[in-house]
């Protein structure tokens, strides 16, 4: 008996996702070991059981958020300074700071006040920091978009190869499979079999400059990455292959299957000695097109590179390893910070020299714009 195909999980809304990693990090600040992780069960929790009251809410929280018996003081603690809900525990242990304001509730109704209100009228820290810069978030608060990072699709344009498979909808006649279903016919051709061309999401490189003046914006990418490699890839396309580079060029893409965010921040920083230093965008770009680029790499692939442009080498070399790169890759988008600004003009560095060969330039400074930077990957 053939199985049942395993059915999708429940698509979480933003509103309930960006509450759970607000009262994660509330949580977390407190002192218990909640992180992004526990976040999104809650956030799955809440999605799956329909919650619609504060009881909902909290048993949700509980069953994904407390891991021990003692951890129920701080828990109740901190669900009443959050969502306005009485604590047990009365004015025995001192406040926290609330993320929101809450209307006041007296004792008896606070556990009979609806869900909605709770969730869809609640400020959340996480959704007040969409539209800060990276520059302005301490490590902190950009943990805190993670779960909204994980919400987000990475999609790219897909390619034709050269292989052909068995199709319905082909329009190449399949002798093989065609003389296979005559054999079962006693020879003879009832159906004529027909096969397709395969199609294939194409290779996404990534070239993320780590030096000083880009360390807030490289982390908050590399998030995004780690967010996006943990199955958000459509299409069953390869990982993204990614890089980072200040005086010189080191592969992240192992480091990015690592089990926890914390281990995969800790591998990028032994990985990459020259975290917040210089920055030589020409010598990498040789490197990357001598060492991977050229022997297939970079070939029809989407390439995204993060930079503000800022140089120190030679503006000259970063401007022929760019014609080189882009003489393979498919297209190459620019994700730069600066551009943010209207009066931004790239007339110096290597953001001058590169500009010509890119297809598509994004800034990427904050939450909202990194849905720019992934429509113009699509």
């Amino acid at each position: 008996m053939a199985e049942l195909p395993a059915a999708e999980p429940p698509a979480i809304p933003p509103d309930v996702a960006a509450t759970a990693a607000a009262f994660g990090a509330a949580l977390h600040n407190a002192g218990l070991p909640v992180g992004p992780d526990r976040c999104e069960r809650l956030a799955r929790a809440v999605t799956i059981m329909n919650a619609t009251s504060l009881a909902q809410l909290r048993a949700c929280a509980l069953a994904t958020m407390v891991s021990d018996p003692a951890q129920m003081p701080v828990f109740d603690r901190v669900f009443a300074a959050v969502f306005g809900a009485p604590s047990p525990f009365g004015n025995q242990l001192p406040p926290v700071q609330p993320l929101a304001e809450a209307a006041p509730q007296s004792a008896d109704d606070g556990e009979d006040m609806p869900e909605a209100p709770v969730v869809h009228r609640m400020a959340s820290a996480a959704e007040q920091l969409r539209s800060r810069d990276f520059a302005e978030l301490s490590s902190a608060e950009l943990r805190e978009l993670i779960t909204l990072m994980r919400e987000m699709t990475l999609a790219v344009p897909r390619r034709r190869t050269r292989r052909y498979r068995y199709s319905r909808r082909g329009t190449r006649p399949d002798l093989r499979k065609t003389m296979q279903q005559a054999r079962r016919n006693g020879g003879e051709v009832i159906r004529l079999s027909y096969r397709a061309r395969v199609v294939r999401p194409r290779r996404l490189v990534v070239l993320c400059d780590i030096s000083g003046s880009m360390e807030p914006y490289a982390r908050a990418l590399l998030l995004l990455l780690y967010a996006l490699n943990g199955g958000k890839v459509r299409g069953g396309q390869n990982r993204p292959e990614v890089f980072s580079f200040a005086t010189r060029l080191t592969r992240l893409t192992p480091t990015l299957a690592a089990a926890s965010l914390d281990t995969m921040l800790a591998k990028a920083g032994e990985a990459a000695p020259d975290w917040s230093g210089g920055t030589r965008i020409g010598t990498a770009l040789k490197e990357f097109n001598d060492r991977y680029g050229s022997r297939g790499m970079a070939r029809g692939a989407m390439v995204l590179i993060i930079s503000d442009g800022w140089d120190t080498g030679d503006p000259e070399l970063a401007g022929r390893q760019m014609a080189r790169l882009s003489r393979m890759a498919y297209r190459i988008v620019w994700a730069n910070p600066r551009t943010q600004s209207p009066r931004y003009r790239p007339e110096v560095g290597g953001m001058a020299a590169a500009w010509p060969f890119c297809d598509a330039v994004v800034s990427g400074h904050n939450l909202d714009a990194l849905d720019d930077l992934l429509a113009a990957l699509r």
